[in-house]
């Protein structure tokens, strides 16, 4: 950002797109894609307590008016443009109530169901990356010999929406160790015993797991006692 440049006026609350990779001042967290300045420091959304509020892009002048007046806490999203030397609106950001309901008042077309299926895509896709990521921390508590890469690996496997795999489970999406075990150990016997190998011989699933059933608690007990590498 340019310290000498002026924002334009905003009339409320005012939160910067930086150009720079910029961390939080107080939970160290980032880089940020959109900040707050509070007494010279960057703080993200969820520290200056606009994390609840959805981004609404410019360009729809009458969704941004409605959406501002609906809702109770707002804020102006601005990027410094270096070319032109200002700061250059980006949109705004709002209660997502608010903008579901300038949305229904301002369009009822097909164009307002893409936007919010677009939205709501987005919001799933954030929330995936969050539950994956926490879904490979409790495979490095339980397990702390399983290489990140591979509990990163499991994770990814395990909860993809939709898939009816253990992870989108109602256990799996609490992280219940049981859970969290049942797909590493699903990911150890297809990956480190021959057990794809006996399915594609014919042998029967329930025999072929009994045959590796070993190999895979030994796998599992040799990461549950020793430290990644």
């Amino acid at each position: 950002m340019a310290p000498t440049a002026t924002p334009p006026p905003h009339g409320g609350l005012l939160v910067f797109q930086p150009l720079k990779r910029r961390h939080c001042a107080e939970c160290r967290g980032g880089p940020l894609p959109l900040l707050v300045l509070e007494e010279g420091a960057p703080r993200c959304l969820d520290c200056a307590d606009l994390g609840h509020l959805v981004f609404l892009p410019r360009g729809d002048t009458a969704l941004t008016r409605r959406s501002r007046e609906a809702s109770a806490l707002s804020a102006v999203v601005v990027r410094f443009n270096r070319r032109r030397g200002r700061y250059e609106r980006q949109g705004v950001l709002v209660e997502e109530t608010a903008l579901a309901l300038a949305e229904q008042r301002c369009l009822a077309d097909a164009e307002a169901r893409r936007r919010r299926r677009a939205r709501d895509a987005r919001r799933r896709a954030a929330e995936d990356v969050r539950f994956r990521e926490a879904f490979a921390r409790e495979i490095g508590r339980l397990f702390p010999g399983c290489p990140a890469g591979r509990a990163q690996a499991i994770a990814a496997h395990a909860s993809v929406r939709g898939s009816g795999r253990v992870g989108r489970s109602a256990a799996g999406r609490a992280l219940s160790p049981e859970a969290v075990t049942a797909a590493v150990r699903a990911s150890v016997r297809h990956t480190e015993t021959p057990y794809d190998q006996l399915l594609m011989n014919g042998v029967p699933r329930p025999e072929a797991r009994r045959r590796i059933a070993d190999g895979v608690e030994t796998v599992l007990e040799e990461w549950r006692l020793r430290e990644a590498a």
